[in-house]
């Protein structure tokens, strides 16, 4: 079981959807204290689950050549490379497979890292490709290729003013002006991989019961040359009492 202790955000705090707001380049990738822990999960579900954690459409396959080099540029603290291999900082190795750029991501970094596109005449970004390990009721084979709407059923408190601001956060946002919010889930099992699908908005553990908080740090980073956008995912897992200690 991998906890966390800490959050880089205040719980206290609580703003209304989309709950949004501006992240400096520098702190977008991070690693805590549960980073070995959540890279050998991450590997695991890569070597023996893969068509589940991991999707890449031929439309994405730029985008996602873009976001490995991308991220080597902007690894935090902790990591050394040496040519195309790279020590990560709980020690293990991971030699670079440019044929497989979303899979060396997810031997990487703790992010589960999203790519959303939108093509000309295209109302909506379209998940085109992901390295999805942690996902919190959701499957990524039923939501890629789809469009940001289809992406979020059923979620209830996702109407049609949410999805417009949503949008145009995803037109809006600028190379090197990545955004970050976090989400507040409870849950009685503190596995990370947690596919669901969930039936409805009510079909979730009681929060003034459930064992377990999970938060969700979701950044909206822009890649300067193909365009996409980078939906990435930090995943924190702490006991009840803890994150309660937190809000307070």
């Amino acid at each position: 079981m991998t906890l966390q202790e800490r959050v880089p955000f205040d719980l206290s705090t609580s703003r209304p959807l989309p709950n949004i707001g501006p992240v400096a380049m520098s702190d977008w990738l991070l690693v805590d204290e549960a980073y070995a822990g959540q890279m050998a999960t991450r590997e695991h579900l890569l070597d023996t689950n893969r068509d589940a954690v991991l999707a890449l459409s031929e439309r994405a396959r730029p985008a996602a050549d873009e976001l490995l080099g991308f991220v080597l540029s902007h690894l935090p603290e902790g990591f050394c490379r040496d040519g195309e291999r790279v020590t990560r900082p709980d020690g293990g190795q991971v030699t670079l497979d440019r044929a497989d750029p979303m899979g060396t991501l997810g031997r990487l970094v703790q992010e589960d890292l999203c790519l959303l596109e939108k093509a000309e005449g295209e109302a909506e970004h379209v998940l085109t490709g992901a390295v999805l390990c942690f996902p919190a009721g959701w499957r990524l084979a039923q939501k890629v290729m789809r469009p940001l709407v289809e992406i979020h059923v059923p979620i209830p408190e996702y109407d049609d003013a949410i999805a417009a601001r949503v949008q145009r956060l995803f037109d809006g946002v600028q190379p090197g002006r990545p955004l970050m919010r976090f989400n507040r889930l409870w849950y009685d099992d503190p596995t990370l991989f947690q596919p669901g699908p969930r039936r409805d908005n009510d079909d979730r553990s009681d929060p003034s019961t459930a064992a377990y908080f999970r938060s969700e740090r979701q950044c909206l980073v822009r890649l300067p040359e193909t365009r996409a956008v980078v939906f990435s995912i930090h995943t924190y897992v702490m006991e009840r009492a803890r994150a309660l200690a937190l809000s307070a």
